[in-house]
């Protein structure tokens, strides 16, 4: 997958648009940080691992462990949907082919689930 959407910038491009709409989404920008770069690139090195290339993230970060690493946050369906709605448009206007599109909608809608940690807030 990595090769096949373009490598690094393809990420990179991916990440900078979701970004933009985390800066003043209501639900999403109080769980980050001020300045948004740490998150943003621990974002677009996962992204790049995850999907077939350099294992940068792991050489800098460790194991992704992504619940561990989300557990400080409070995750609902609120901020899932939020996540959500944001990192597919950031895919949709990505302008890959429909079944590289799917598959990376498919991770995301899976991992985002996966990550809410509210009580009684996860769907079964």
């Amino acid at each position: 997958m990595y090769e096949r959407v373009g490598g690094e910038a393809f990420f990179t491009s991916l990440v900078d648009r979701f970004y933009e709409g985390v800066a003043s989404d209501p639900v999403l920008r109080p769980l980050y940080p001020e300045d948004l770069q740490a998150p943003k690139e621990h974002l677009r090195l996962f992204l790049v691992q995850y999907w077939g290339g350099p294992r940068t993230y792991e050489e800098r970060r460790g194991h992704p462990r992504l619940r561990m690493r989300h557990a400080p946050f409070a995750i609902g369906l609120a901020e899932r949907d939020a996540w959500l709605r944001l990192m597919l448009a950031a895919l949709s206007d990505a302008g890959i082919g429909e079944e590289d599109e799917a598959q990376m909608a498919e991770y995301f809608r899976a991992a985002a689930t996966q990550l809410i940690n509210q009580a009684g807030r996860r769907p079964s």
